[in-house]
């Protein structure tokens, strides 16, 4: 449900509102738009609720939400969500790259490939610093140093970063460290965990569930916002089908589709999508075209080399022949790409 309050209502007519949700059980959550604020409610919600409330001084109506899932859904929030990450905008028309090692292994792989992403064009940096790995005896990240290292980088070049959170142990000391917590596909339904980045304030980029349906993944989402955190980065990575050619089967359906269920920026993983490097620029121009926000992808100074994921990296060269080509289908569709927009703003 969405209580809509009237154009010139006073402090003291919205807290009403607020403390009556609290009384039966509900949560309210205000989103303030440029001509009403409106207030979601989530819980359980009595058939005569709308009516009540609809009495309250302030209250210009109420108004039922149809999808489950409440807050993230375009019915709540017609607007696009921008998320704003230290000056780094994902959601504003732009398109934002998100790129750096798939695991964090040494001071001098993180800060060459760091460099290198800036130097291309890129805006965030992302590195595994916990990796979650299938076999016990792989590579697993370097930890907290990995994270020491990701906030060095941050340091000499200026770009947020991104890492994944693995368990609820770890969030703690991650969002210490880390600009946005990523949420990876094994843990997409890890609703406990979910709840606790949730609670840090820190923006959190949630891939999809490598088997999750769409709604699955916008209910992962709506635990977060249910949280009071407004930050989520929605990310397609492909799903888990049939086909072996492929990593995964990346599904570019998700990008219009969620365009047009959800308010919430999303970006896309062709990385994990295709397990592939040579297919990474083709698949990212197709995502792209398709809507995305941005692109997250594997980076590494030689992928024949890597402890982790070396297949689907790109080398410094194929990541900038793949921002000069994303920045021709940006353009081509009424688009920038961030730092772009960035510099003109600046």
């Amino acid at each position: 449900m969405m209580v809509v309050m009237k154009a010139g209502h006073t402090k003291e007519e919205f807290d009403g509102v607020m403390r009556r949700l609290e009384e039966v059980g509900l949560s309210g959550h205000p989103i303030e738009g440029a001509e009403r604020t409106v207030i979601g409610v989530v819980g359980i919600v009595y058939p005569e609720l709308g009516d009540d409330l609809e009495t309250m001084p302030g209250v210009e109506n109420t108004v039922r939400i149809s999808s489950p899932y409440k807050l993230c859904s375009r019915e709540f929030k017609p607007a696009d969500t921008v998320v704003d990450i230290n000056g780094t905008l994902i959601g504003a028309g732009t398109v934002t790259v998100i790129a750096g090692p798939c695991a964090i292994e040494s001071e001098e792989q993180l800060m060459t490939t760091a460099r290198a992403v800036k130097a291309r064009g890129g805006s965030m940096l992302r590195g595994g610093a916990f990796k979650p790995r299938t076999s016990p005896y792989s590579f697993r990240g370097l930890e907290e140093q990995g994270l020491k290292l990701l906030a060095q980088a941050r340091e000499e070049t200026g770009l947020p970063v991104c890492t994944e959170v693995m368990s609820e142990a770890t969030v703690e000391v991650v969002a210490k460290y880390a600009d946005v917590l990523q949420i990876g596909t094994r843990n997409a339904q890890n609703f406990f965990l979910l709840e606790e980045v949730a609670i840090t304030g820190k923006p959190v980029l949630l891939k999809r569930g490598m088997s999750s349906s769409v709604m699955d993944w916008l209910l992962a989402a709506e635990y977060i916002l249910a949280k009071g955190n407004r930050n989520v980065i929605l990310c397609e990575r492909g799903i888990r089908t049939f086909e072996t050619a492929t990593r995964n089967t990346m599904d570019i359906n998700a990008i219009p589709l969620v365009k047009e269920l959800s308010h919430l920026p999303i970006v896309a993983d062709p990385s994990h999508g295709t397990g592939k490097w040579h297919l990474v620029e083709p698949v990212s121009l197709g995502m792209v075209a398709a809507g995305a926000d941005g692109l997250i992808l594997e980076v590494h100074p030689s992928p024949e080399h890597a402890l982790s994921d070396g297949a689907q990296s790109l080398t410094f060269e194929s990541l900038g022949s793949l921002m000069e080509h994303t920045a021709t289908i940006a353009h081509a569709i009424g688009k920038r790409m961030e730092r772009e927009a960035a510099q003109v703003t600046a």
